[in-house]
């Protein structure tokens, strides 16, 4: 850290101290590099690559810290960020935490309803995006009433306000080209917005300090094992900020990433090869994706350099997990992470441990995330949908007993913007801490380890209670049951009314290579597995379904409640 950022610190925290340590220590070594492809679409493209030092991102985030300043945009403000992963993104979002100007991060594949509801509630005063951003928010108004500042990346100012460009050009002119003083805030102080995706509900502002950042930093430090020096390939655009706090080269590959199973697996590949990438942070969609890619009946791609796999964002698939791993050396496992938005990462566990877990998942015990990271305490409660407002111990139950998943760490966001009931619902306060309803339900072995069994949303509890079968269902155990017989790609579990009573149904879509019609010996075949499984038992009905509607970007996320609509319409009485 400089002189004068120490002098200047006092009692706070910013998340940019580290990029102010890696320029020092480091100056001349890789940040980010940034993929590009270019040709036409009748020719194979060309990549090439724009790379920053972390002396050259120290130096012009601090130029960007004081042209945002001097164009009006102060700290305490709001700005919504909707740039696209390259070198403006980096420099733009450490020069908004240096200023302490929170940026508002939104998913752009939440939807253009729910975007503007972003909008409204976050109430930005600025807007800082690309040209495709700001067409969208004149056609669809966002932030008209409290947007004041309007800055255009990558195009010309011609959309309202001013471009980056000519911000960087106008600072560049003046004598505010000084070591910027970075802002300290108080460790609660909110730092971010970060709006949830919304797939199982309206999406929420998740309100992050600093004191979450450095959580996230010290887990990918001490938990995770990640090292100055090393380089990631970048994939979601969230964790790649963390490469420079880490010390550690952000390699962003060429990719949509509200849509990773449209990614190019060459270009992964290529970027990973090219920079000796040791880490990987990749969701399911992705690792499904490239290992189809890279292991073929003639040759299977090797990922040589590669030391260490993150997956985050949804349980990927033990058959994925398998089929990716052949492109990796002994000994590199892919580290399954749980967590969300609100508090990440919370557990984690190897991809050897959990292929020991397989017999129990396909039995209906639930998937196996592992155990808390240091730092994170996981409990369990009853099932309620009511607020708790003071935590006590004896609300946790026994192991092998299954509720709702409870945390309490430092990473845990302890509030959502402007939702108040909404936190009243998720928080639970316990001292000067905060608990965090996670809305997963699941249970703790004997050993510590967390078993996930579904979101509290999607289970199924009947009307009346039959002697010898449950009164309550659970997505993941029912699911996975299902899902072991040959002709099930994926199973969902929902409710549906049968003369008044809610009842369990079983949306199936098959394999690919499959017809959609259900011939009475596969129907005979689910029934009796059903039997077999004290979980399942009393499941009776049974829907084929073409296509599941899923999330886009993790394309294993089962828009459940759209299917339990179209249950309600098609099955028979």
């Amino acid at each position: 850290m400089s002189n004068s950022s120490e002098m200047n610190r006092g009692a706070g925290a910013n998340l940019c101290r580290h990029l102010n340590d890696a320029a020092k220590h480091s100056p001349g070594q890789l940040a980010v590099a940034v993929q590009q492809a270019s040709g036409s679409i009748f020719s194979a493209k060309t990549l090439s690559y724009q790379e920053i030092t972390f002396a050259e991102l120290e130096s012009r985030s601090d130029k960007l810290a004081h042209a945002l300043n001097e164009y009006g945009i102060k700290r305490g403000m709001k700005a919504v960020l909707m740039v696209t992963p390259c070198i403006d993104f980096f420099t733009l979002t450490f020069a908004l935490f240096k200023a302490g100007i929170i940026p508002i991060l939104v998913d752009p594949g939440m939807g253009v309803k729910n975007l503007k509801q972003c909008f409204i509630e976050s109430q930005p005063d600025a807007f800082i995006g690309i040209p495709k951003a700001h067409l969208a928010r004149r056609l669809f108004s966002w932030g008209k009433d409290s947007v004041k500042h309007l800055v255009t990346v990558g195009g010309c100012g011609l959309w309202g306000g001013v471009s980056l460009n000519r911000l960087m050009e106008d600072a560049a002119s003046t004598s505010s080209v000084s070591p910027y003083q970075m802002a300290w805030l108080d460790e609660d102080e909110m730092a971010a917005i970060l709006f949830t995706s919304g797939s199982t509900g309206t999406p929420k502002g998740v309100v992050y300090s600093h004191k979450m950042f450095e959580a996230q930093i010290t887990a990918l430090k001490h938990d995770y094992g990640i090292a100055s020096g090393e380089r990631d390939l970048a994939t979601f655009p969230l964790f790649s900020l963390f490469g420079p706090a880490l010390g550690m080269a952000s390699i962003v590959p060429e990719m949509d990433a509200s849509k990773p199973i449209t990614a190019n697996p060459g270009y992964l590949f290529a970027a990973i090869e090219k920079y000796q990438c040791s880490n990987m942070f990749v969701n399911p969609a992705l690792i499904e994706r490239l290992g189809q890619a890279g292991v073929t009946q003639t040759k299977t791609h090797q990922l040589s350099s590669i030391k260490r796999v993150i997956s985050a964002g949804a349980p990927a698939t033990i058959a994925s997990i398998k089929h990716f791993s052949q492109m990796l050396n002994d000994g590199v496992e892919v580290l399954n992470s749980y967590g969300a938005t609100e508090s990440l990462p919370l557990s984690k566990m190897g991809s050897k441990a959990l292929f020991a877990t397989t017999q129990v998942t396909d039995a209906g015990g639930g998937i196996c995330v592992g155990s808390p990271i240091e730092g994170v305490d996981i409990a369990i409660i009853d099932i309620d949908e009511a607020p708790i407002a003071q935590w006590h111990d004896s609300l946790s139950l026994k192991p092998g007993e299954i509720g709702e998943i409870v945390v309490k760490g430092p990473m845990v966001s302890r509030s959502y913007y402007r939702r108040d009931s909404a936190t009243e619902q998720a928080k639970i306060i316990d001292g000067s801490a905060i608990r965090h309803r996670m809305g997963d339900l699941g249970y703790l072995d004997e050993a510590g380890e967390l078993w996930m069994c579904g979101r509290k949303a999607h289970r199924v509890d009947t009307s009346q209670s039959v002697k010898g079968e449950p009164s309550r269902y659970f997505s993941i155990p029912c699911e996975r049951i299902f899902n072991t017989h040959p002709q099930v790609k994926r199973s969902a579990l929902v409710a549906v009314k049968v003369a008044d009573q809610t009842v369990p149904l079983l949306c199936i879509e098959l394999e690919k290579s499959l017809g959609c019609s259900m011939g009475a010996s596969l129907f005979a075949e689910l029934n009796e597995i059903a039997e077999r499984h004290v979980q399942t038992k009393g499941i009776k009905r049974f829907l084929i379904h073409p296509d599941f509607p899923v999330d886009i970007r993790h394309n294993a996320k089962i828009f459940r409640e759209k299917l339990a609509v179209w249950a309600q319409k098609n099955h028979k009485e």
